[in-house]
């Protein structure tokens, strides 16, 4: 009888080699979380550099072609189908000047401005926090930033 149990007992796994499993694997989850989130939040303010930067190649190309930016009151959707406040609006490109308007990473619309306190116009996302000004995270991001 005896040879049967320990070979029983020979076949699992003690209390202790599973709560050893338990814990790298928890060490493990936790070093790939420190090091995946803060990735995460560069990645979100790269794609609103990218959206910003494509935003304000759209708007150069509608100012060439209208010879003026769009006002701010007509905002980004001047660049989806022509304003009411066009002077020529046989001179706006049939289709528009990108397909759709994107929405920044937390969200939210992106901002326009013309003229800008920055420059000729300003494009920008109010950042995380979704609220003017912020640091860090919730920093604005626009044309004007680095």
């Amino acid at each position: 009888m005896y040879p049967r149990r320990t070979r029983r007992a020979a076949n699992g796994f003690t209390l202790i080699e599973l709560m050893v499993v338990i814990v790298i694997i928890g060490l493990l989850a936790t070093v790939v979380t420190l090091n995946v989130l803060p990735s995460q939040d560069r990645a979100m303010a790269e794609k609103a550099r990218t959206d910003v930067s494509l935003l304000e190649q759209a708007l150069d190309t509608y100012r060439l072609e209208n010879l003026a930016y769009p006002r701010t009151e007509d905002g980004l959707q001047a660049l989806l189908k022509p304003p009411a406040s066009l002077s020529r609006p046989e001179r706006y490109r049939a289709g528009g000047y990108i397909r759709r308007l994107p929405t920044d990473p937390w969200g939210n619309a992106y901002r326009y401005r013309h003229p800008g306190q920055h420059g000729s116009f300003d494009v920008y996302s109010l950042g995380a926090d979704g609220a003017e000004g912020g640091e860090g995270d919730d920093a604005d991001i626009g044309n004007w930033t680095p």
